[in-house]
């Protein structure tokens, strides 16, 4: 049988490692897995550990992580909007006392959407940029109306595949695919407004990227190119 790509095995095992590490859940006071329970908010950061993309679910923890990062079976992915390839670490705020609930029970959904308009604001404040690269921002909910439970983050990247992605050169090569592919779709299809900040907030993140690394060779000379001669 042919075995995936290096790459992927490695982020498929520690991204398994990450959901399944136990955490002590606040209504029963057992230990389970941080990935079984079915509604939270999560969290992803780049290489800089900037906050890239907040989210929510209602579905599973690890359901819908793993449809991001490992089958990149969702809008956010297949709109150009996250690119799995720059996620670093991950955080999970889970909401275990909603887990007999179903899908669309009104408390935990409003829970739900609170926690992930608490998450998104805290990470706007924390952002270099002061954006996040959801292409919709959560609907705002008062001050104080729920409690946010303690959150969980991890890094999903071995040491092998954190030396092969973090280089700046790599990760300049990367977001630029990722900027064409985004403006390609947007120049393809009829999108609101919040698809276009998302570009914007990715050409923002390349440019800073780039400026970032050209400081880097601060000291050495422009590339001089010698005038042709005349005949």
């Amino acid at each position: 049988m042919t075995q995936p790509p290096f790459e992927t095995r490695e982020l498929r095992a520690k991204l398994l490692e990450y959901l399944n590490q136990k955490v002590q859940d606040p209504i029963t006071g057992t230990q389970r897995p941080l990935g079984s329970y079915k509604f939270g908010v999560y969290a992803f950061f780049d290489y800089d550990k900037e906050p890239i993309y907040v989210g929510q679910t209602a579905e599973g923890i690890k359901v819908r992580i793993g449809r991001h990062l490992t089958n990149q079976r969702t809008d956010a992915v297949a709109m150009k909007v996250l690119d799995p390839f720059e996620v670093y670490q991950v955080e999970v705020w889970p909401l275990p006392q909603y887990d007999s609930r179903a899908t669309g029970d009104t408390e935990a959904r409003a829970h739900l959407n609170w926690l992930e308009y608490e998450i998104f604001q805290h990470f706007l404040k924390e952002s270099h940029f002061n954006a996040v690269l959801n292409e919709k921002d959560p609907f705002e909910f008062p001050a104080g109306s729920f409690v946010r439970p303690e959150g969980y983050r991890g890094t999903i990247v071995s040491q092998a595949v954190y030396d092969l992605r973090s280089h700046p050169d790599t990760r300049i090569a990367r977001r630029g695919e990722t900027l064409s592919l985004l403006a390609k779709v947007i120049s393809e299809r009829q999108v609101q407004k919040g698809l276009r900040k998302t570009l914007l907030t990715q050409a923002k993140r390349l440019a800073w990227l780039a400026e970032r690394r050209l400081g880097e060779f601060a000291d050495q000379p422009d590339d001089a190119v010698e005038p042709e001669k005349s005949v």
